[in-house]
């Protein structure tokens, strides 16, 4: 990292000097002097981190300088220096945005030193907080994180848009494996909350005891083995957003306290009786059919009413086949990076062997299938050999939707042919068919 640039804007010189030494002596510093606020606009554009800013000059007070430098260099951490001791004047430039008030008194250079470098470590951890929202925004920018060229991701897409544009309550649905906390990240990384905390939970993974303490918190006491007070994660995620993965599983009474917590903005931790207010976007997910579980009486109306919002609905991945390629490739690239391995890529029997696959565990199941290929694979072409996946699954996963019985056959014959590399005589065998109605189900693209 470079040397913090630290502006001093001061007329009278032999002060300037005297802070110009002062300040010169840490050599993480780079000091320049400026005599008037007209010289300190024209050089604004080196973003420095610290200013050292005289009330008073030849041509600007510092009420009406700040705001101006605050414009231009928005993490800027501005010490103004004034002669008189006026408080109004004081917290009208604190209230401005100044990062400190100074007298000009004999101990003022000291304690500007002490000043300079807090308000320096401030500025620097400013920019590296903004640095790493610009990289995570783009990291999570829509189509570049999630997929898909396919139609159905298409329409995912143009909600996800809607909802940054917005503070909707948001519900995704979908089976395991979708990617329902990604969209959850990719909606908060793109939203106005972008630089304040993502706090994720798993309601299915926490017992129902322990779904309150984690939500709301604990003070030291509450209960045996609370040795000391924690936040819940409404209160880690307070400005920022919370997301409550597989929400259906949230047993009734929890329910209720969520219900509550989300009518009032106010949460109270176990063993206290102090109300603690919180800022939070919820974000929901479930594979769940939540309006269904309300019929059934196994989740609450009300909170199914207060959690509705916009419905993003992920498709599973057997309804999204022409993204298979384009996510394996992908995972690949990802995989081969963060392991140092020479890029690989799919043999085209390879790829029609993923492609005939109806992934049950969706694009989580994908992945991990790619990335064993890419361990497998021994030169820089990933065969179908490679391609490994669940044999306790084998033809089960064929019926996870309703089909016609000529679509199954095409399906069945479409399995073996690639399990069997094309061997037609082989498939005929296996499935005790004659080798011809193989061939007609062929010429006729029925597989």
């Amino acid at each position: 990292m470079g040397k913090s640039k630290i502006f001093i804007v001061e007329d009278d010189v032999f002060y300037s000097k005297l802070i110009h030494h002062k300040i010169s002596m840490d050599p993480d510093f780079d000091v320049q002097v400026f005599n008037s606020g007209q010289e300190l606009i024209d050089n604004l554009h080196e973003n420095p981190q610290v200013i050292s800013l005289d009330h008073t000059l030849p041509d600007y007070v510092g009420l009406d300088l700040l705001p101006i430098i605050l414009q231009k260099c928005p993490n800027c951490q501005v010490i103004v220096l004034s002669a008189q001791n006026d408080v109004p004047t004081a917290l009208k430039l604190m209230k401005a945005g100044a990062y400190d008030y100074l007298i000009k008194d004999n101990e003022a250079v000291e304690k500007l030193w002490l000043l300079v470098h807090k308000a320096n470590e401030r500025s620097v951890l400013e920019d590296e907080i903004n640095v790493l929202s610009n990289e995570i925004s783009t990291k999570y920018n829509f189509k570049d994180y999630i997929v898909g060229n396919s139609e159905s991701m298409q329409s995912v897409f143009e909600l996800l848009k809607k909802t940054s544009q917005t503070k909707i309550n948001v519900i995704i649905s979908g089976e395991t494996g979708t990617g329902k906390e990604l969209v959850a990240k990719a909606i908060h990384y793109n939203s106005t909350r972008m630089k304040k905390p993502f706090v994720s939970i798993n309601v299915a993974a926490i017992p129902k005891e322990l779904i309150e303490s984690e939500l709301f918190g604990y003070e030291k006491g509450a209960f045996t083995g609370a040795d000391k007070s924690k936040p819940g994660k409404f209160e880690e995620a307070d400005k920022g957003t919370l997301f409550l993965d597989e929400i259906g599983e949230m047993d009734l009474n929890s329910q209720s306290k969520l219900l509550r917590v989300l009518q009032e903005r106010e949460v109270t931790r176990l063993g206290s009786n102090k109300n603690v207010p919180v800022d939070v976007r919820l974000l929901v997910a479930t594979h769940k059919d939540l309006y269904q579980e309300v019929k059934e009486g196994r989740f609450r109306e009300d909170l199914f009413y207060r959690l509705l919002g916009l419905q993003i609905i992920l498709p599973p991945l057997r309804e999204r086949v022409s993204d298979i390629i384009l996510l394996s490739n992908v995972f690949i690239k990802e995989f081969c990076k963060e392991n140092q391995i020479a890029l690989k890529t799919l043999s085209k029997e390879a790829q029609q062997k993923l492609n005939s696959y109806m992934f049950p565990g969706n694009v989580r199941q994908l992945k991990s299938v790619v990335e064993i290929s890419v361990v497998m694979s021994d030169g820089s072409i990933i065969g179908p050999d490679d391609i490994i996946f669940n044999e306790s699954e084998k033809l089960e996963n064929l019926f996870v939707e309703e089909k016609t019985l000529d679509q199954y056959n095409s399906m069945i014959v479409k399995y073996y042919l690639n399990k069997h590399n094309n061997n037609v005589l082989k498939v005929a065998e296996t499935l005790n068919v004659g080798k011809s109605t193989i061939y007609r189900m062929l010429k006729e693209r029925k597989v």
